[in-house]
């Protein structure tokens, strides 16, 4: 299977390239990313452990789903895709804010995203792709700022800075 592009952007978010995925995060280039947080009417999220085969940040838990826009398409069809490809459902989803960010990790890779966090609910079980997904579980968000200060080395690093900076923008989004 041919590596996927990631669309490069400026600040501003306006594209100024494309470059395969992996390269984009061995040299730490700024790229457009999205991040799906799936609410049930008990305002609980899903969450997804990543699978263990992951490139990065393997078996760690985040939000329900996130990945890369391809060219051409919007944040809200690429995380429609995404959650479908992944979760194995589709929800409508709402757009709520944007923000950059850049870690590192332990393999020499680097996260230099554009990310745009989109809102959506759902209240049944998703059918996980296993190649994507190790497991999955709803948690009360207060329950995860919680649980992320006692355990923070479990969470995916997008998913520790949403919840740092954020949190609030998820509160406010009752069913």
């Amino acid at each position: 299977m041919k590596e996927e592009n990631v669309i490069l952007v400026n600040i501003n978010d306006e594209q100024i390239g494309l470059m395969p995925k992996l390269e984009a995060h061995e040299k730490a280039i700024l790229h457009r990313a999205f991040s799906v947080f799936i609410l049930n009417s008990k305002n609980e999220i899903m969450l997804q452990q990543r699978a263990h085969q992951k490139y990065h940040s393997p078996l760690l838990w985040t939000n329900t789903c996130c990945s890369h826009q391809r060219e051409g398409e919007s944040n809200i069809e690429a995380g429609t895709r995404r959650l479908y490809e992944e979760m194995g459902y589709k929800t409508k989803l709402k757009e709520l804010f944007h923000f950059i960010y850049k870690a590192p990790f332990d393999n020499g890779l680097t996260e230099h995203e554009l990310d745009h966090v989109m809102i959506g609910y759902y209240n049944d079980s998703p059918v996980i792709n296993a190649e994507e997904v190790e497991d999955w579980k709803w948690m009360k968000i207060e329950d995860v700022k919680t649980d992320m200060e006692i355990h923070p080395e479990i969470y995916t690093v997008w998913f520790k800075i949403i919840f740092d900076e954020f949190y609030h923008f998820l509160e406010d989004h009752k069913m």
